[in-house]
């Protein structure tokens, strides 16, 4: 099968399109022939970051290729004696053995039935294979840390990246007043969504027009903590800060408990019923992918030029 292999960390180049054999199934796995792959930050950071790459993929040192991805949309074509879900001609999508091995760009993959759901039959491959990890990530943020409820006024910083615009049709779909932060480029994008308000980063300190946000879910690549406490400024008592990408060292951590602010680090894992609830989204139309472009897997590598701009746009899917 054709499949992408990472040849050394480094730049989109050092991605290559190889030959190499069709994985084997466990007991509990199905064989998925991908249609679309979605690409994600951590995609690019891993391919260009060692540590990051160690982590992900938990390399033990002996593998044979370094295949990245985790997100993919397919159909079943073989399934193990233990599995009871899924059955041969079944369309599925996921987030698969992340953090772990995943081997998500290729034209098969094995994958456990529980990291899966049933692809909503109204959407496509790749808009179903877009809402696996951001979507996990979005759900995992706003309903399961932030414990959202109709009323609350949630700020989406990030809001038209590919996490931040399900985190906005999630938090309506919950009955929030939500607030989008973004570029004023996507500021239809994002109000389209369904936010009820939109502010421009570029021109506007949204810290200064909002101080009583129950929640906020901070969604930007920054390497600091300078965007943390801005959104820490925006919270009323009694709140919740999100963080998907910064970590809170000791001074943020004293911030939050002067201001009686409960924070989150959040840090996406697999499960099956968060990914059931969003295949249930996706088949009512409550949620939808944004899919701002599309590659074949021969171009995989303008796909990671692109998502690591960290200036995408909804999501980047790749066609197998």
């Amino acid at each position: 099968m054709k499949a992408i292999i990472l040849k050394a960390v480094g730049g989109p180049e050092n991605l290559e399109l190889a030959e190499i054999a069709v994985p084997s199934i466990k007991n509990d796995e199905v064989l998925v022939k991908v249609k679309a792959i979605s690409i994600n930050p951590v995609d690019a950071f891993a391919r260009r970051n060692q540590d990051s790459l160690n982590y992900v993929l938990q390399l033990k040192g002996d593998e044979k290729n370094i295949i990245l991805g985790w997100d993919i949309a397919g159909i079943v074509t073989e399934v193990g004696p233990a599995v009871t879900t899924f059955k041969t001609g079944d369309e599925v999508f996921g987030m698969i053995k992340f953090v772990g091995q995943a081997n998500a760009y290729a034209e098969y993959v094995a994958a456990p039935e529980t990291d899966l759901a049933l692809k909503p039959a109204n959407i496509s491959f790749g808009e179903a294979a877009g809402a696996a990890l951001a979507a996990l990530t979005a759900w995992q943020s706003v309903v399961t840390g932030g414990k959202v409820k109709k009323g609350d006024k949630v700020v989406i910083t990030g809001a038209s990246g590919g996490v931040g615009h399900y985190a906005i049709q999630i938090a309506k779909h919950f009955g929030a007043y939500v607030i989008g932060v973004a570029s004023a480029g996507n500021k239809d994008l994002v109000l389209g969504l369904g936010a009820d308000e939109f502010i421009d980063y570029q021109t506007q300190a949204f810290e200064e027009l909002v101080t009583d946000a129950d929640l906020v879910h901070d969604a930007v690549w920054s390497d600091d903590v300078h965007h943390i406490e801005r959104s820490l400024k925006v919270i009323k008592s009694g709140g919740t800060l999100l963080s998907l990408i910064v970590d809170f060292d000791d001074k943020i951590l004293e911030q939050l408990k002067s201001n009686n602010v409960t924070g989150y680090r959040v840090l996406v894992h697999t499960s099956e019923e968060d990914l059931t609830a969003i295949a249930e989204l996706l088949a009512t139309g409550d949620l939808k992918t944004h899919v701002s472009q599309t590659f074949p897997l021969e171009e995989i590598a303008k796909a990671h030029a692109l998502i690591q701009t960290k200036n995408a746009v909804g999501k980047i899917i790749v066609t197998v």
